[in-house]
């Protein structure tokens, strides 16, 4: 192996992406046998991780089509560096007692010392998405890199979370805007530059009065048409932000939504009144949210049959639903309407493993807590959208659960990045908390 630089892969890497070994430009690539003892362990399963630990493992074998990998490995594609297989090595004499345990961490990071120790005058990194063994790395003096194919810059995500524009308007914009016919306003009256499809507006009256208006940009009328405050079968929205939401969620031209805010903003309550209020138009509404377990367990080992296992896991769900019932008295209409929607199968309450596979068609599918979902999950999902299929995905790109996401490489922000602009979507970030003075208060100080 002779090129410039060599990138050592941990296990992590290849379970994110699959396909992180064609990612690396001409660099050559060292895959540790640790690595492939650990995919082993990844195989079996219907998990993504399960998913991507094929896919490595077959791309791998087809790379190699039987060829030994040899002292210099084997080229991986037109325009690719060369990959190898290394024995797994032991630590050099002076780091030998610097970790006390035998993990397969300990060996691959041991193994990257190996080739870098041995390819001296080439630039060795190791590549892993585990913070610790980064930390672990350094401290043996180990080049050591996260794998940011699939991350969002910093300065991108603190757009997404921006990007309401806020100005003042005329009085007598603002009243063509609030109160003419058709409720909308020249965007060349706002900035000089067209916006992009629904970009989102808060307006201030410019003689001081208080009152905020909310509108968005139709690409469609190519005007600045004002948000009015709705009503989704008993829910009301509190702030403007959560009007903008409610807006994207009823809005059948918007047919991908991320609700993103931290907890107590109300962003699963308003995709699932949203859906109840335009049930008519769907043959199904699915609620439906990761089930994110320690280690890489199945659900099997927990106790109880399908139902009681997922029962935990749903219950949030179950709960914004009981707020909705509680808007409307006992045994009202409404109230019947949403008992009769479960047991017809017309609205459903499933972990997303469940519906791996399913054609979605015609329905309204709400995703929650997506931001536990990587960027080939959300992709594979949104991938299976039928005709006239709405989807919302909900969550905190702060508060993830997942152990090699973050607010830059999850599925949530990735989507916000990737997809802004374009007609069909809409991002809404929520700011204020709705749950109580007591929960905005630990919001804000804990």
């Amino acid at each position: 192996m002779g090129k410039s630089k060599i990138y050592v892969l941990d296990t992590n890497v290849i379970l994110h992406d699959h396909k992180a070994i064609r990612q690396f430009k001409d660099n050559d690539l060292v895959i540790p046998t640790a690595v492939i003892e650990e995919a082993d362990k990844f195989k079996k399963g219907n998990d993504t991780l399960s998913y991507h630990a094929r896919g490595f493992m077959r791309d791998l074998d087809k790379i190699s089509a039987g060829r030994s990998f040899g002292k210099d490995g084997i080229p991986i594609g037109k325009g690719l560096g060369r990959i190898k297989v290394e024995p797994n090595h032991p630590f050099p004499p002076e780091l030998a007692d610097l970790f006390c345990d035998d993990t397969p961490d300990h060996r691959i990071l041991a193994t990257a010392i190996w080739v870098r120790d041995n390819h001296p005058g080439t630039f060795v990194a190791l590549v892993t998405k585990d913070v610790n063994l980064r930390l672990k790395s350094k401290a043996a003096g180990m080049a050591v890199q996260d794998y940011l194919t699939d991350k969002i810059e910093d300065d991108k995500l603190e757009i997404r979370q921006r990007e309401v524009l806020r100005m003042a308007l005329p009085s007598a914009l603002m009243q063509t805007l609030c109160y003419g016919p058709d409720t909308a306003i020249e965007w060349k009256a706002v900035q000089d530059t067209q916006p992009e499809p629904n970009q989102l507006f808060r307006f201030d009256w410019e003689n001081g009065a208080d009152e905020t208006v909310c509108a968005r940009y139709d690409a469609d009328r190519d005007r600045i048409v004002l948000i009015k405050t709705r009503e989704a079968y008993g829910i009301r929205p509190r702030n403007d932000e959560q009007k903008m939401a409610l807006d994207a969620c009823l809005n059948p031209k918007v047919e991908l939504v991320a609700l993103t805010g931290g907890a107590g903003t109300g962003k699963t309550l308003l995709a699932l009144a949203s859906a109840l209020e335009q049930e008519r138009d769907y043959e199904q509404i699915i609620l439906s949210r990761p089930t994110v377990i320690l280690g890489n367990q199945d659900i099997g080992f927990l106790p109880g049959d399908q139902k009681t296992k997922m029962s935990p896991f749903l219950q949030p769900l179950m709960d914004n639903l009981s707020v909705i019932k509680e808007q409307f008295r006992p045994g009202s209409r409404e109230a019947q309407r949403i008992d009769a929607m479960l047991s017809m199968e017309k609205l459903i309450i499933e972990p997303l493993a469940y519906i791996r596979g399913r054609s979605l068609g015609r329905c309204f599918f709400i995703i929650d807590e997506a931001q536990n979902l990587t960027p080939h999950e959300i992709k594979t999902i949104i991938t299976r959208a039928g005709e006239g299929t709405k989807m919302v995905f909900t969550g905190d790109v702060f508060q993830i659960d997942q152990p090699y996401l973050d607010q830059w490489t999850n599925g949530l922000s990735h989507i916000a990045e990737k997809l802004s602009g374009q007609k069909l979507f809409q991002h809404v970030f929520l700011r204020k908390g709705e749950r109580s003075e007591l929960s905005e208060l630990a919001a804000k100080l804990l």
